[in-house]
């Protein structure tokens, strides 16, 4: 039996023990979402957060634009975008904070939009013991979201990219929505949930490293499956027909050229493996059913921003063909 196999089986048992003795939280009950006011806080000439309180999630939703040379509240012109999304345990900032996307906007006729993606909201509606409810992201992000974003000239060409869990989110929102995206970009994502081992390692990570009622996410597996291949990127493949998609992950978690000089080596970096696993399988699926990827599944490398910063800036001019972005004069 493989290592990773071995370890798949451990965690299952584990959380299942959990789930048998987690007490029962009673959830509340879904609400339709209602239109609320919008804060505005600009935080450079051409860089824009928005707030709001959101019913789909019961929270303040935070989004940060970069809005492109030539935008005004007032035009009739729109845009295509690219929205980024974040990783789990981290937030909206996350891409202006650790990469030069800033950089790499301004030099294309495109907005970006980045939005919250909760503590780890993994990409989708909670399934809450089949009660639904809130949060529902997913539904924030590909209906409430959109339509705050016409008021902002956001145009209907669309790309979306992500790291991490928002490398997940990338994949399967581009897979559940059909037309929404012309292009999908995965950076360490998870892209084959119900893989052996794979159900159980997404549940351990969120219950432990996100405090997280994991169950809550996608349900119990088993049980639960058919969620689980719902909005699993794997199951999910036949309808990205016609996207464009960029895929990309390590497979070691062992240290790798784009590693910080001192440092130090953690045992979350073990994640990778998996991820890569899952990569592997997700690409060949693709393969089999004929639909064009590009790929970049490397060796070593850790689980971490140092790495997904140069496969952002591989995978941007491709996003920039499929939405027929123009370069800026600058």
């Amino acid at each position: 039996m493989s290592h990773s196999r071995r370890l798949g089986r451990l965690l299952a048992a584990f959380l299942l023990l959990f789930a048998v003795l987690a007490p029962h939280v009673p959830h509340a009950p879904a609400r339709a979402a209602a239109a609320a006011p919008v804060t505005e806080t600009w935080i450079g000439p051409r860089t824009l957060d928005l707030s709001w309180h959101s019913a789909n999630v019961a929270e303040t939703v935070h989004v940060r634009l970069l809005l492109p040379d030539g935008w005004t509240r007032s035009t009739r012109e729109t845009w295509p975008v690219v929205f980024a999304l974040q990783g789990g345990r981290d937030d909206y900032t996350s891409w202006t904070r650790e990469t030069d996307i800033e950089g790499l906007a301004a030099r294309w006729d495109v907005m970006v939009v980045m939005p919250s993606g909760g503590n780890n909201g993994s990409y989708t509606d909670w399934w809450n013991g089949g009660e639904g409810g809130v949060p529902r992201w997913e539904t924030f992000h590909t209906v409430e979201l959109l339509d705050v974003l016409e008021r902002y000239r956001a145009g209907t060409h669309r790309a979306v990219m992500g790291a991490s869990s928002g490398g997940q989110g990338a994949i399967a929102y581009a897979g559940r929505h059909p037309g929404m995206f012309e292009y999908a970009a995965s950076f360490s994502g998870s892209t084959h949930l119900t893989m052996a081992g794979m159900q159980a390692f997404l549940l351990f990570i969120n219950l432990i490293g996100s405090g997280l009622d994991a169950f809550r996410i996608f349900g119990v597996p088993g049980p639960d499956d058919a969620n689980w291949r719902a909005h699993d990127p794997y199951h999910l493949a036949p309808n990205l027909r016609g996207v464009g998609l960029y895929v990309s992950s390590g497979t070691t978690g062992l240290n790798g050229p784009y590693t910080p000089p001192g440092g130090q080596w953690r045992l979350t970096q073990l994640s990778e493996i998996l991820i890569g696993q899952m990569n592997h399988s997700f690409v060949a699926r693709l393969r089999e059913l004929g639909i064009p990827v590009t790929t970049h599944i490397y060796g070593n490398g850790w689980h971490a921003w140092p790495e997904w910063i140069p496969e952002m800036r591989k995978a941007w001019p491709l996003m920039m063909d499929a939405l027929d972005a123009e370069p800026t004069a600058a």
